[in-house]
């Protein structure tokens, strides 16, 4: 291994909505993911790689530019109704990139700003195409991308599949397994469940072949080596129990990563436990770009590198807006994860998932009132189901976790800590009304 990264690789950066851990790979042998198997048997998985938010646009939003999503302005989704956005003086990856002399390209889904020429150059990309287009439409532009590069490129690529939208076009396609349908062991194991698990595994083997045909056609340039794969996903399968979650099966989050000139190689799988927003310092580090003070993710590129086994000792979790106000938020620690929900009667149900016929087998389940507090001993109850809060035995790993928790809000600045917090709906609702947003009445 040498001593430095090589000067000016090439960065390409793959995400797909809603897939969790959900590859075979990961231990689900049945899922046909083929191309990433192989990308994890030719450089490093990641074990418990964590997400910031168990939903689309804050989880993204923490991503790619190293801050907690209330931090930058990503409380909800960044389309309608809530059309959040991030503020104007972010600074989102491709910045870095693009003024440190790599050229930027966006091919598929970013969601986190609305997909005009504008708003992608404000996330610092010079090209983007195939927005929320299928699997195959979307690797064809990032194949086109890659090719047609001509000095080091930063390519960032988004997959829709296997969002719930785009697993609907698998329902008359068979699961594309030989290995049959994995039901997770958080869901009921019966006929309904196994259906829509086909259909889900059909849209993950889209994708995975999206990615297989972009990683092709980075192995046939010259610069191979030179390049820096990294696949991950936004949070965990648009499932009960798991998406807009804090369950580890809404915040566990696949990553894998292959760069052959720095040493990230070999199969290896590290236990250390990451969070999303630690992407950006690592990228920044192992890339040779100064990493900036005020990003609150810290670099594991001593991981990457085989220098060091362990990183964060705890990771942390939000949700404040999905499908409604939903307050939440989570400390986890290497055992033990306490769960905050801040409003009254949170369902953790999204629109999508009320839509899958398992949500309708589970509904004395997920539409219950959550208590103020939930603390879970993940390692003799990895599903979550007893809430140990009450516990006397267990008093003092909830008020250490507690005291984490709070100074992690306290330390980025967590809006929701003066109060509720209102979202742009409410200020069109007012406006409709001929409203401020303080309630005074508009000339």
């Amino acid at each position: 291994m040498s001593d430095a990264a090589p000067p000016h690789p090439n960065l390409v950066v793959i995400d797909c909505h809603d897939l969790g851990r959900h590859l075979a790979c990961y231990g689900h042998e049945a899922v046909p993911s083929a191309a990433l198997d192989a990308l994890a048997a030719e450089g490093v998985l990641f074990e418990r790689a964590y997400a910031t938010a168990p939903q689309c646009s804050p989880s993204r939003a923490a991503l790619y530019t190293g801050r907690h999503a209330h931090d930058v302005g990503m409380l909800g989704l960044a389309h309608a109704p809530f059309d959040w956005a991030l503020h104007d003086d972010v600074r989102y990856l491709a910045h870095y990139l693009r003024d440190a002399g790599w050229s930027t390209a966006h091919v598929g889904v970013q969601h986190v700003a609305h997909d005009t020429p504008a708003n992608v150059r404000a996330l610092g990309f010079d090209h983007h195409a195939a927005a929320h287009a299928d699997a195959a439409t979307v690797a064809a532009a990032a194949v086109d991308v890659v090719h047609g590069a001509t000095g080091p490129y930063f390519l960032n690529v988004g997959f829709l599949e296997p969002h719930r939208d785009a697993q609907g076009r698998f329902r008359d396609q068979p699961p594309r397994s030989e290995r049959g349908v994995e039901v997770p062991p958080y869901l009921p194991d019966t006929a309904a469940a196994r259906e829509e698990l086909a259909e889900l595994q059909g849209a993950i083997a889209a994708m995975a072949e999206g990615v297989g045909r972009i990683l092709a056609a980075i192995d046939e340039r010259g610069d191979r080596d030179d390049t820096w794969v990294v696949f991950t996903t936004d949070h965990g399968l648009a499932m009960p129990r798991a998406k807009a979650t804090m369950f580890d099966a809404g915040i566990g989050v696949a990553l894998i990563m292959r760069w052959p000139s720095a040493g990230i190689v070999g199969g290896r799988r590290s236990d250390a436990m990451v969070s999303h927003v630690d992407l950006v310092p690592t990228l920044l580090e192992g890339l040779g770009i100064e990493v900036p003070e005020g990003l609150h993710g810290r670099s594991y590129w001593k991981v990457l590198r085989g220098e060091a086994s362990d990183h964060q000792r705890l990771v942390f979790a939000e949700k404040t807006f999905h499908t409604a106000y939903e307050p939440m938020r989570a400390v986890r620690g290497e055992r033990y994860k306490l769960i905050a929900n801040l409003e009254v009667d949170i369902m953790n149900v999204p629109g999508d998932v009320l839509r899958s016929p398992i949500a309708a087998t589970m509904v004395d389940e997920i539409a219950t009132e959550r208590p103020p507090l939930e603390l879970y001993d993940l390692l003799e109850d990895p599903e979550e189901r007893r809430n140990r809060i009450d516990d006397p035995a267990l008093a003092g790993v909830a008020a250490e976790l507690k005291r984490e928790l709070v100074d992690w809000m306290r330390r980025t600045n967590d809006p929701i800590l003066a109060g509720p917090v209102p979202s742009p709906y409410r200020h069109a609702a007012l406006a409709a009304l001929g409203l401020a947003p303080d309630g005074a009445q508009l000339a």
